[in-house]
Order: C-alpha cells, then sequence, then structure tokens
C-alpha cells in the first residue's frame, strides 16, 4: 500500500469515528417535547452538568484536534515566526485562539450578559487573526 492510501485510510477512520461518537451523543441528547433539548441534563442527578450543548462543545474540540493531527500527518509544517516574535506552529495558534476565546466568553458574560452568539462572532475574528499574524 502506498502512504497517500494509507492516510485516506486514516482520515476515513477518523472521520467513521468522530460521526459515530456524534451520532451517539444526539441519539443520547433528552427530547422534550418532541424536541432535542439542549439545556437539559443528560445524565439525571449526574457529578457534571452534562447537557447536549457541552457534549457538542467538547466534541468540537476532540474534532479540532484530530483535524489538526491530520492535517500535520498530511502535509507537516515549518514553524514560523509572527507578531509575537516567537515560532509558532498550528498547534500554538489553535491553543492561543481557544485560550483566548474562553477569555472573550469569560469577559462577554460579564460585560454583556449570557447572549453569546456575538461572542462567537468576536471569537472567530479573534482565531482568524491569530492564525493570520501569530
Amino acid at each position: 500500500m502506498t502512504a497517500s492510501r494509507n492516510f485516506r485510510i486514516l482520515v476515513a477512520a477518523c472521520l467513521l469515528v468522530l460521526a459515530a461518537v456524534a451520532s451517539f451523543i444526539f441519539w443520547a441528547a433528552p427530547v422534550r417535547d418532541g424536541a432535542i433539548s439542549w439545556t437539559a441534563p443528560m445524565i439525571a442527578r449526574g457529578w457534571m452538568a452534562w447537557t447536549l450543548a457541552t457534549a457538542v462543545f467538547f466534541w468540537l474540540i476532540a474534532a479540532l484536534l484530530v483535524a489538526f493531527t491530520l492535517i500535520g500527518i498530511g502535509c507537516p509544517e515549518v514553524p514560523r515566526t509572527g507578531i509575537l516574535r516567537i515560532e509558532t506552529t498550528r498547534g500554538d495558534r489553535l491553543f492561543i485562539s481557544l485560550l483566548g476565546a474562553g477569555f472573550i466568553n469569560l469577559i462577554w458574560l460579564g460585560l454583556v450578559g449570557s447572549h453569546q452568539p456575538w461572542a462567537l462572532i468576536v471569537c472567530l475574528l479573534y482565531a482568524l487573526a491569530v492564525f493570520r499574524w501569530v
């Protein structure tokens, strides 16, 4: 087998696992009045507030890590120096973006309130800036 074929098999296997986990998350989601409830606990009287939104958040983080791993395997990179004057890789920039997004959401929650969709847009713009210039 060629390396290209092995890589395609690896990508397909990762996508299959991620799809299976996503299917399980939505299968396990609580349903109220015929609709999926995003805020109802998935585990009654559980030790953690596992809601559908929480599970999807962690699934997205895992999917990002898998995607960046596959990108790193498929086309290795050379660290680059940005405006911070430190060498960063894609993974470093992803970490900086996620850390900044957490702080942006906390500041937004404290100053504006719980209307978070606009904070998501700010976080995406921040991530684009980090990946472009850091």
